[in-house]
């Protein structure tokens, strides 16, 4: 089985990774949407550091919505 590489087109892609990268990319814009409006409601008292900061962490794929969620937000 081959792997897409850089420079491959969209259109060279079989419709199973066409799917697969479809799905990928809502899950990481939706992460990174709850995560913006997680920190866009969330009071900064009930923010470990910065607002501004997480707000460019959660620009990061996958790692930094996962991070803000993980160690962002104050639970006490």
């Amino acid at each position: 089985m081959g792997h897409a590489h850089a420079g491959t087109h969209w259109s060279e892609l079989s419709t199973r990774r066409k799917v697969g990268t479809l799905v990928v990319t809502a899950a990481q814009l939706a992460l990174t949407a709850a995560a913006y409006r997680d920190l866009a409601k969330r009071p900064a008292a009930q923010v470990n550091g910065p607002k501004a900061a997480w707000g460019l962490a959660i620009l990061v794929n996958w790692v930094g919505p996962i991070a803000y969620f993980a160690q962002g937000r104050r639970t006490d």
